[in-house]
């Protein structure tokens, strides 16, 4: 019997592909060409050409020539055997392969962190074929090269990655070649930029509305802060970077840097954004400041980045202080002389230990926002709470790292007492929420994502049912969430039709009811349900039209400027039916109302605000942000 043979039917458990750890310049530099072909480890799944898998399709259309380019067969015996082609600018299969393996590794991280499998954003909605079309979209289509343009964007209408080429500029081209092309699909941090916009989008879908400074901010940053960590998944290169810096990651690297080739080309001289931000050189610290000056949202979410890098230097800086202070004495300093192998290996294993549990953490934290109208003292709080829920003994002090971090850059919560762990962890319910619905549904484990999605839709279905069939009952939990179901709501709160009755009720809509079941550090298990309900209101540009449209309901020849959202994520634990946590943004908060109308119509930012806002609403949201860099 042949090998072959005697093998069927047994899959391997896992794949290994070759990428470039950061881009193809950094095989240029002889001190990084070695470990730029890096070699990652993903789950095996059955492929077909494309490749195309379980969660995405790679198709390699070049529009702008015309071409097609044949797809990549990595079940090839001579690919399996050398671990897929060796990476290369010139070779289109290896793009193919590229955009492949980073996209799955980056959801892969993200299923670890979740408890849960990755599900894309619905097809939109098609007013034409109303019913008729399947909005469950299984697979997330990359394309390689769509685009002859220095540009890579995600597409929530088409839910696909389009990564664009461009050639170098004949000066200025860094450690390019003049006039040389560059693919943002080589580039490990594009990808994984675009593949967290994508999981992003699928989780959240109010999160592209930019109805405030931070909110397209900090879907950038929160891009970026995936891609930066990914970094140091590959061992090799972060073992490189730290003999290269004597151990202190601190200081400018590659591993601080995002896509450095792409930034060379473009005229930035260096990496395209960096972790590491500038100090006020009387101070030694941040300006804490930048952040009330700062509106454009790639600089924006430049200082949640920095913020996110410091606290894990800080945290690595604790873990290996013993290691410090039997090479020089002192916990705190680096050693001015090369490192010993030995030491290199060791402060390697820490540096990438502190970044993954700071990974996990960022990702975590996304489950624990409000559905609406975030922003970064939002995501301070979610950071803190969703760790002290998994991880109850902070024994090296991760969450005084981050709240220190976003202090040191003036990213402070609303409505807390102070900056202890305590004042920021999101509040339970005063009196318990009840949902009976939740005592009735059942929750078993689902492994097939197509039964996820649709089990989930029935979800957000039955729950909608009953909050509409129990309106007196659920109203003032309702409100508890920042919403408002009974017939007295502000008129302004879009309604639904209530069966012919002259006054009809408020309507909300049930954005998601998902289940994680997560693992901590010591083995202990959280099962809880995340659910996000969110309510419409129309706004006016100025504060006198909003109060006159309240006043009456209706004004003939006035219509809305923008869409006021509020709403609520409520995290249930799923062992009690509990909610442990009620995350809301008040529809009928005057504030918001007001801060929002400000950011799009007045002051300073008013062209930004309104170019943004309306930008949001055409069909790519990402394509137009991305194309201002």
């Amino acid at each position: 019997m042949s090998l072959s043979a005697s093998l069927a039917g047994i899959e391997p458990p896992f794949r290994r592909l070759r990428i470039y750890a950061f881009d193809p310049a950094a095989s240029l530099d002889m001190r990084t060409a070695v470990i730029n072909s890096a070699t990652i480890t993903l789950p095996w799944e059955q492929l077909e050409s494309g490749p195309v898998g379980e969660y995405v399709d790679v198709v390699d259309i070049d529009p702008a020539s015309g071409g097609f380019y044949l797809p990549v067969d990595l079940n090839e015996p001579a690919l399996l055997v050398q671990d897929g082609y060796p990476p290369s600018d010139g070779n289109p299969k290896f793009h193919q392969q590229m955009v492949y393996a980073v996209a799955m590794m980056t959801i892969r991280n993200f299923e670890r962190a979740l408890g849960r499998r990755v599900l894309w954003a619905e097809r939109p909605w098609d007013w034409k074929t109303r019913d008729t079309v399947d909005r469950y979209v299984q697979r997330l289509r990359i394309y390689p090269h769509a685009l002859r343009e220095p540009n890579a964007y995600y597409s929530p209408q088409k839910v696909a990655l389009l990564f664009g080429y461009f050639q170098a500029p004949s000066i200025d081209f860094g450690r390019n070649l003049p006039g040389g092309t560059i693919f943002t699909c080589l580039s490990h941090d594009v990808v994984a930029h675009e593949t967290t916009h994508a999981i992003l989008d699928g989780m959240h879908r109010r999160f592209i509305e930019p109805s405030n400074p931070d909110s397209l901010a900090f879907h950038e940053a929160f891009a970026d802060i995936v891609a930066l960590f990914q970094h140091f998944t590959i061992r090799e290169a972060v073992y490189q970077q730290i003999s290269q810096l004597r151990g202190d990651l601190g200081r400018q690297s590659l591993l601080s840097g995002l896509a450095i080739q792409f930034g060379n080309a473009i005229g930035h001289y260096g990496a395209l954004r960096d972790a590491i931000d500038a100090v006020d050189p009387r101070t030694g610290a941040p300006d804490p400041t930048q952040l009330e000056r700062t509106i454009e949202p790639h600089e924006r979410g430049a200082i949640l980045v920095a913020a996110v890098f410091d606290a894990f230097v800080s945290i690595y800086r604790s873990r290996v202080e013993d290691l410090l202070r039997i090479a020089t004495g002192d916990g705190t300093k680096f050693p001015d002389n090369d490192l010993h192998p030995d030491l290199i290996g060791r402060l390697t294993t820490e540096a990438v230990k502190a970044a993954s549990h700071v990974l996990r953490m960022c990702i975590r934290a996304v489950d624990y926002l409000p559905p609406v109208d975030i922003n970064f003292g939002d995501y301070l709080r979610a950071l803190i709470t969703a760790d002290a829920d998994l991880v109850s003994n902070d024994d090296r002090g991760y969450r005084i790292a981050v709240i220190e971090a976003f202090r040191r850059r003036g990213i402070f919560p609303r409505d807390c007492r102070s900056l202890s762990v305590d004042s920021l962890l999101w509040e339970r319910p005063e009196t318990p929420i009840k949902i009976d619905w939740l005592e009735d549904e059942q929750f078993p484990y689902l492994a097939d994502r197509r039964e996820i999605h649709e089990t989930a839709s029935r979800r957000c279905a039955n729950l909608y049912n009953w909050l509409w069939d129990n309106a007196k009952i659920s109203h003032e939990a309702m409100r508890s969430m920042g919403l408002w179901l009974k017939e007295d709501a502000p008129k302004t709160i879009r309604r639904r039709n209530n069966e012919g009755r002259r006054r009809s009720r408020p309507a909300v809509e049930v954005q998601s009811v998902r289940v994680a079941n997560r693992v901590g550090p010591d083995g202990d298990q959280e099962q809880q349900l995340i659910i996000e309900i969110t309510q419409e209101r129309r706004g006016y540009r100025t504060a006198e039209v909003q109060n006159l449209v309240e006043e009456r309901g209706k004004v003939r020849g006035v219509t809305a400027d923008f869409v006021f959202r509020g709403g609520a994520t409520l995290i249930v634990d799923l062992r009690t039916r509990e909610v442990r946590y009620c995350i809301s943004k008040d529809i009928a908060s005057l504030e918001r109302l007001a801060a929002q109308r400000d950011f799009q119509f007045s002051g300073d930012s008013e062209a930004l605000g309104a170019t943004y806002f309306a930008a949001a609403g055409r069909d790519e949201p990402f394509a137009f942000v991305h194309r201002m860099l």
